[in-house]
């Protein structure tokens, strides 16, 4: 399926958003496979994207690639403002990288982890506790901070590596599958974790195969899928690519309800439910359409639902990939 053409990212006030990381052809390959085979990619800042793709699909050469952490074959891009290949010291100075594999040092304590990457940034002794200070606190890591950071449990591991990743500062963070084999209160920790470094600015790079933390996350979603980009969107943009949503209209007045089934000759009938279900894409000119049938007709539903599909169903049409892990299915939106 052809990956549908997006509008540029806007602002509120309307101005072109700037521009975190854009690619254009990137291209890799390991022998004789082709991992990555022209990927291009326009991210604005201040925001969470998302790469969706299943295992081994090339998303953490992407994030590899995109940090100056391997080199491409071809292609070209910038990161914050900044040429890949031409400046990859500016590139890393402005970025923060946290791997699927945690960078924490076991064997030392929490706090001795943060105050090694303040010295590592060449932060002066003062200035690299201030910082450090803040970060336990706001990773919720000052009871755990003089004990060794191998007793703590995954999800303070993950929270101490986000941590590291943030005390020099850096505007883009990318993150590759962050949650993996965490709880779901972990989970959600995390989530709460990403949804404030983007309150404060920070554009994060988010690679997952948690289609529901994309779903919760991601202002927009590529998926990732034999070396190209399948797809691109919204969420809601990426589910209308998929058919099977639906407009669903429920009566209590049946003489409403037949009148509606007039008014609306395509839709399949529930006359045990006195409810109508109507093909749709779930845009909004789509619904408009429906209501002013029914408005024509004189006719008002008691209950009006929209269904589109979930990203499963995106995900599954556009890979032909069933081997996620199981996900449990949570709201804290």
């Amino acid at each position: 399926m052809p990956s549908p053409v997006m509008p540029t990212p806007t602002l509120r006030h309307g101005h072109p958003s700037p521009i975190a990381v854009s690619a254009l052809g990137l291209r890799k390959s390991f022998g004789d496979k082709t991992v990555l085979d022209g990927i291009d990619l326009r991210i604005p800042a201040g925001s969470v994207f998302a790469l969706l793709g299943p295992n081994g699909a090339g998303k953490t050469t992407v994030v590899k690639i995109l940090s100056t952490l391997l080199t491409a074959d071809g292609g070209q891009a910038q990161v914050a403002g900044h040429d890949l290949a031409g400046d990859p010291q500016a590139v890393r100075a402005a970025i923060g990288v946290t791997g699927q594999f945690s960078a924490v040092d076991g064997l030392i304590t929490g706090e001795e982890n943060l105050l090694l990457m303040a010295d590592l940034h060449h932060l002066s002794r003062a200035e690299g506790r201030r910082v450090v200070a803040g970060l336990l606190e706001r990773f919720d890591l000052v009871e755990a901070a003089k004990k060794p950071a191998s007793t703590y449990s995954g999800g303070m591991k993950r929270r101490l590596d986000i941590a590291m990743t943030l005390v020099g500062g850096p505007r883009i963070i990318f993150l590759d599958e962050p949650t993996t084999g965490l709880d779901p209160r972990s989970r959600h920790t995390m989530w709460q974790i990403i949804r404030e470094l983007v309150s404060d600015g920070v554009s994060v790079f988010l690679t997952t195969q948690y289609l529901e933390e994309a779903d919760e996350l991601a202002d927009r979603i590529a998926v990732l899928n034999d070396g190209r980009i399948a797809a691109e969107g919204s969420a809601e943009e990426l589910k209308r690519l998929i058919p099977g949503g639906h407009v669903r209209l429920r009566f209590t007045d049946p003489a409403a309800y037949r009148g509606a089934a007039s008014a609306l000759p395509g839709a399949a009938h529930d006359d045990e439910a006195l409810a109508l279900q109507i093909p749709s894409d779930g845009s909004q000119r789509d619904l408009r359409s429906v209501l002013d049938r029914l408005d024509t007709a004189g006719i008002e539903a008691d209950e009006l639902t929209v269904h589109t599909p979930d990203l499963d169903d995106v995900f599954f049409a556009l890979t032909g990939d069933t081997t996620l892990p199981a996900q449990p299915k949570e709201n804290v939106r």
